[in-house]
């Protein structure tokens, strides 16, 4: 289960803006895919059943995320991810994953509808199709969302003096 918790706190540190947040969210995920494992028909779909769970527990903390920053708890800032992995030595590899930091940064100031359907789209590699499933919101939606969410990107990277 490693890799799906790795996989899913990714995805939860791409939708969420803290990484304390990100991690709780993983957190219930798994407790709640324990609490309904019997409801998961077909195991191959797995993955998809456990990214379906984290995102609806991302959506839940999103609803309340300014109701809990008016009272702060202390120190939950925006946290770049701590497992960058980098080779020393590797210069290709780091600055491949500077960049990557980088863009998930970019991702992080997007509103939320932007990042969701990015994050599914390009780091799961998900199709239009299984993202409106996903998420049950229209494909056409979908479609939009990712369109203006990789123009909204765009613009911020060139604002940055990265091109594509």
């Amino acid at each position: 289960m490693d890799d799906y918790g790795d996989m899913l706190l990714r995805t939860a540190c791409l939708l969420l803006k803290d990484r304390q947040s990100a991690e709780e969210a993983v957190q219930d995920t798994f407790i709640q895919a324990y609490a309904k494992m019997n409801q998961l028909q077909d195991p191959e779909r797995l993955r998809a059943w456990l990214i379906r769970i984290v995102v609806n527990r991302c959506r839940m903390k999103q609803r309340t995320w300014s109701w809990r920053n008016i009272f702060p708890s202390g120190g939950s800032e925006l946290q770049a991810s701590d497992d960058a992995g980098f080779t020393a030595g590797a210069e290709e590899l780091f600055m491949v994953e500077w960049h990557n930091v980088r863009l998930a940064e970019f991702i992080r100031n997007l509103d939320y509808v932007y990042r969701e359907c990015l994050t599914l789209y390009y780091f799961h590699e998900m199709s239009i199709r299984e993202i409106s499933e996903q998420l049950n919101t229209p494909e056409n939606t979908i479609k939009s969302r990712l369109v203006r969410g990789r123009t909204l990107l765009k613009k911020m990277l060139e604002k940055e003096g990265h091109f594509l």
